[in-house]
């Protein structure tokens, strides 16, 4: 299973995790998990998702998410869990 984790952050809205979610489901891509807080207005979310079932490459699907990235005005940052997990071994 080929993971990624993604962290979405900015001002909050309605909709952030739905807009986001549709997305990825749109691509055929599972979320596996999901934790969101609200800090002093701010949102937050980390996903942990399988990239297994979008038949495209990595960027691809990053490049794919530019416009919930425009369209919510937040920050939306892919990275594979290998190298998060990597990263924090270390």
């Amino acid at each position: 299973m080929t993971k990624a984790l993604i962290s979405v952050t900015g001002l909050d809205t309605t909709g952030i995790i739905a807009r986001v979610a549709t997305r990825l489901s749109e691509m055929n891509i599972n979320i596996l998990d999901i934790s969101q807080t609200i800090l002093g207005g701010y949102f937050t979310m980390m996903m942990v998702v399988d990239l297994d079932g979008a038949h495209m490459d990595f960027s691809e699907i990053d490049a794919a998410l530019q416009p919930v990235r425009d369209e919510l005005q937040m920050s939306i940052h892919m990275q594979r869990m290998d190298i998060f997990d990597a990263m924090h071994r270390i």
